[in-house]
């Protein structure tokens, strides 16, 4: 028998709210994440939230595309991330 924890439910609802104030600070400081290492693009860039990588893409200096939100645990591949080409 596998006992799971119960989560609060607003767990997920904070988690959302915490990953848009990470992702508004973008509009001041947007090259502040680092590259993200799969990809070794300089426009395209993550933040570290949690258990979570923020991978977001610099598309002008006004704006800023949230890309995805993926676990740390998973290796990222070129085509896990959607993009515009």
């Amino acid at each position: 028998m596998i006992i799971l924890p119960k989560t609060p439910r607003s767990t997920p609802i904070k988690t959302v709210q915490d990953i848009r104030e990470k992702t508004d600070a973008l509009d001041e400081l947007p090259r502040k994440g680092r590259r993200v290492p799969e990809l070794n693009e300089d426009t395209v860039r993550e933040l570290g939230l949690y258990s979570y990588r923020i991978l977001y893409e610099i598309k002008s200096n006004d704006l800023i595309e949230v890309l995805a939100v993926i676990h740390k645990r998973r290796h990222v591949e070129v085509e896990d991330v959607p993009r515009d080409q």
